[in-house]
């Protein structure tokens, strides 16, 4: 049986990202953002959602670019560290031992301990309430060799052990289910 709740943000598992932003050095900065994922594949596009306050919201909003750093269960305690301190009292590179490094477009930094590194390009912000969303075009993507299949040149983002985030919990994914399509595909 049903029951009614209130109405919320209950859309989870969602990926726990690190979001690096600064054009110079001393003013780079990481925030964890659970508020992001795809809005169109063709052109790239997708978004982050900051709220204002946030130290990082002041540098995304003047720089107008940032670098989606995808996590991984190896990096679950700076993701938690990044997203509870602010940028305004230290800085988080350096605390959490972790390598700001160039990307191919943006002036914002990588961090080279992520897997995936998607450098993206603010084309609007839209006030929402509580959070400002940031759509922006991905402008480059930056990927660990290491996971990239030799064979059919794919990126195997699982093979990292990329890291969930699901009401106030960091979670591993788990075991493969299935893969796109297997609930048609034809038996042999």
């Amino acid at each position: 049986m049903k029951v009614p709740f209130k109405p919320g943000t209950l859309i989870y598992p969602l990926p726990a990202v690190m979001v690096s932003c600064g054009d110079q050095p001393e003013n780079y900065n990481i925030i964890t953002i659970g508020w992001t994922g795809t809005l169109c594949s063709d052109p790239p596009m997708c978004y982050i959602s900051v709220r204002p306050e946030r130290h990082s919201y002041d540098i995304i909003r003047r720089t107008g670019e940032y670098v989606i750093n995808l996590t991984t269960e190896a990096l679950v305690r700076q993701t938690d560290w990044c997203g509870v301190r602010s940028g305004r009292d230290c800085n988080k590179f350096r605390e959490m031992h972790l390598t700001p490094e160039a990307g191919q477009v943006v002036k914002a930094p990588l961090i080279a301990e992520s897997p995936l590194n998607i450098e993206c390009r603010v084309i609007e912000v839209r006030p929402l309430g509580s959070h400002d969303m940031f759509v922006s075009e991905v402008v480059a993507v930056n990927a660990d060799e290491r996971f990239i299949d030799k064979g059919s040149g794919a990126f195997q983002l699982n093979h990292a052990q990329p890291l969930a985030y699901s009401h106030g919990k960091y979670y591993g994914l788990g075991e493969k289910l299935g893969s796109f399509g297997f609930s048609v595909k034809k038996k042999k």
